[in-house]
């Protein structure tokens, strides 16, 4: 039984590459296991694995006794002394048994326990192995769809899952196609380790890039964000640590070689590589391109932007069903709001419209509220006092009385819109 158990072990070890004291415990509760199956659960069993002897040991241990009452527990002294010259009564005396006589069902039993520790102990690897490679790309086989559309994925030593919610749409896949995904997630379960995967995620992308455009492996430019809608378009702002690497001509290749083998892996989707920079106007601008931009006006309390195209650039600075400025909102982490030149200046006639017909705003001062800041009444409603006294020739008393009439003009409108009419002293 010991050699035939030994021979499976080193047999298992050297083949499935598993540490060799996990399946020598495995042995022990294996042979634990066919012993009480032959003499029952009652008697007092311990199994060792002796190194020296290249064997497992199962001891049978007895009280010594005067008179024995128990022979399940107890050995007489007179037995007890022919094993053991120097026992004594009251010693719990470790009898050999003779692992040959436990039988065909008692092996069966004991190598079932093996091979269950075996498969524990290869999972666990499995786990071990994956639980750090969260945020790399693997590449496998298609091995089957489920019903509720996930597709398995084969991975050589163990399987992955790509959810429906995790595939690009309008992809598809069957048995037996290459397939690459982006691991989200890993979970340990008894039954195995379960290997998430995605090809929507927008660091699926991120990813990509690293993997084919070795300035950003090695470093030399890095991608600040990633914005995307899987299928369809994605956004990627990089920099450059050297001032000699253009990062969006890394990114793009000799001949665009190397953003075209991502678009082919992405079935076609559009990859937008733009310059990200330290100024957020800059920076929305990039992101907007190839919109030509006229004006941005920046809101840093609401961190928002009006950004101001010419006409006919209005419907390619949002894009189709608004996904460019959709996308360079996420990709900025600014709120955009495009609008077109027409627009802009109509809005701006009618805001300084609103300053002249205050009653103490003149021409002059019109235009110094608007170079301060301030581009119509509804603006200058909300101003304090401080802020109009740096305007020259400004005096206190005067400020409180134009922010008082920019009120009045305010409740007056809202009241004409149909909207609760607000104090002016308020």
């Amino acid at each position: 039984m010991a050699s035939e158990l030994i021979r499976i072990i080193e047999q298992v070890s050297r083949q499935r590459n598993v540490d060799k004291s996990v399946l020598i415990k495995a042995i022990e509760d294996a042979v634990r296991v066919a012993v009480r199956k032959k003499f029952g659960p009652d008697k007092d069993i311990e199994v060792s694995f002796n190194e020296e002897l290249g064997e497992v040991e199962v001891f049978e241990f007895k009280e010594v006794v005067e008179k024995v009452t128990d022979p399940e527990k107890q050995i007489s002294l007179e037995e007890a002394l022919k094993l053991d010259p120097e026992v004594q009564i009251g010693d719990s005396l470790g009898i050999k048994l003779d692992t040959n006589t436990l039988g065909r069902i008692a092996a069966q039993a004991a190598k079932q326990v093996i091979m269950q520790r075996f498969r524990e102990a290869e999972r666990d690897i499995i786990y071990d192995d994956f639980k750090d490679r969260k945020g790399e790309i693997v590449n496998g086989i298609v091995q089957r769809i489920e019903r509720n559309g996930s597709i398995i994925v084969n991975l050589g030593r163990t399987e992955a899952e790509l959810p429906p919610e995790h595939q690009i749409p309008n992809e598809s896949y069957k048995q037996g196609d290459r397939i690459r995904g982006y691991i989200v997630e890993v979970k340990h379960f008894s039954r195995g380790p379960q290997i998430i995967l995605s090809r929507t995620h927008p660091d699926f992308v991120r990813v990509l890039f690293e993997n084919e455009v070795p300035e950003i492996a090695e470093g030399i430019v890095e991608i600040v964000q990633v914005a995307r809608e899987p299928g369809s378009r994605s956004k990627i702002a990089v920099r450059s640590k050297d001032p000699d690497v253009d990062p969006v001509g890394a990114c793009v290749g000799l001949k665009g070689r190397r953003v075209q083998a991502i678009v082919q892996e992405l079935r076609g989707e559009k990859i937008d590589i733009v310059p990200w920079s330290p100024d957020p106007a800059k920076f929305v601008c990039n992101a907007l391109a190839p919109a030509e931009i006229i004006r941005v006006i920046v809101d840093e309390g609401s961190k928002s932007m009006e950004v101001v195209v010419p006409d006919d650039q209005l419907s390619l600075a949002i894009g189709k069903k608004g996904q460019n400025v959709r996308l360079a909102a996420r990709l900025t982490g600014w709120n955009i709001d495009v609008i077109s030149e027409s627009r802009y200046n109509q809005a701006l006639k009618k805001g300084f419209e609103s300053l002249l017909s205050l009653e103490h705003v003149d021409l002059k001062l019109a235009t110094d509220l608007y170079e301060k800041g301030f581009g119509s009444a509804f603006e200058l409603a909300e101003a304090d006092e401080e802020a109009l006294l740096k305007i020259e020739g400004m005096t206190r008393e005067k400020a409180k009385q134009i922010i008082k009439e920019a009120k009045e003009y305010v409740a007056k409108k809202e009241q004409e819109e149909g909207k609760p009419a607000e104090s002016a002293n308020e």
